[in-house]
């Protein structure tokens, strides 16, 4: 086909393309709005390291050990989510909810090659992803101290409030969907089309018996009929 005969197409069975697009965006708004409920989010960061007392022997040292605090970066990132640290949570926070369940709000992300650890929390409540996230830090700091005898765990930024939800985000849902209705429907008239074996055009039957049409009967319609 040429690319005159594939807008023709197009252009025939624009209705459907546009039926399909609207539903496909309406039920993404629908859904988005009314179905699904909102998730929030709240971050607190953390420095893996003791804390520098000032002097410049202190100094000396927290230098030399940067590179062992970044490797300790991992090694913490895997005891925050683990049962002690959640148990501690749920215990200080007298939250009523099992272990497997906090673990599940947690994720952890160490920034890059460097000493901060991030504790992301969600919940369908924004004021208890924030405090969760707040005491997961707490809880870290003590349950580490406990075992490895030794305070590693500095917060630098206490989580926040979040003031709108992280999921779903029904403009962001809204434009896929759109974008997928309009290639599902441009794609469900090509396959129509392709279905269609039917001869509508003098075109159609020099294609179909490769010769040339040398006339045509015209439809002639009996106006006092």
């Amino acid at each position: 086909m040429e690319l005159h005969e594939y807008l023709n197409i197009l252009k025939k069975r624009w209705s459907l393309i546009v039926v399909i697009t609207l539903i496909a965006t309406l039920i993404s708004g629908v859904a988005s709005y009314f179905i699904i409920k909102p998730t929030y989010k709240s971050d607190i960061s953390v420095i893996i390291g003791k804390q520098d007392a000032g002097d410049a022997k202190t100094t000396t040292q927290n230098y030399n050990d940067v590179m062992m605090y970044q490797k300790l970066v991992k090694t913490y990132s895997t005891l925050v989510t683990s049962r002690t640290v959640a148990e501690n949570a749920i215990q200080k926070l007298g939250l009523n909810m099992k272990a497997e369940q906090l673990q599940g709000m947690i994720s952890v992300a160490p920034k890059g090659d460097t000493e901060f650890l991030t504790i992301t929390v969600k919940s369908r409540d924004a004021k208890q992803a924030m405090e969760i996230a707040n005491q997961l830090a707490v809880s870290l700091k003590e349950v580490s101290a406990n075992i490895k005898k030794v305070d590693n765990v500095q917060i630098l930024d206490p989580a926040e409030l979040p003031t709108s939800p992280d999921n779903p985000k029904p403009k962001l849902n809204m434009a896929i969907a759109c974008f997928l209705g309009l290639m599902v429907s441009v794609g469900v008239v090509f396959l129509l089309e392709y279905l269609d074996n039917t001869v509508k055009s003098p075109e159609d039957i020099e294609k179909l018996l490769g010769i040339p049409v040398i006339g045509t009967i015209p439809v002639i319609v009996d106006s006092e009929k």
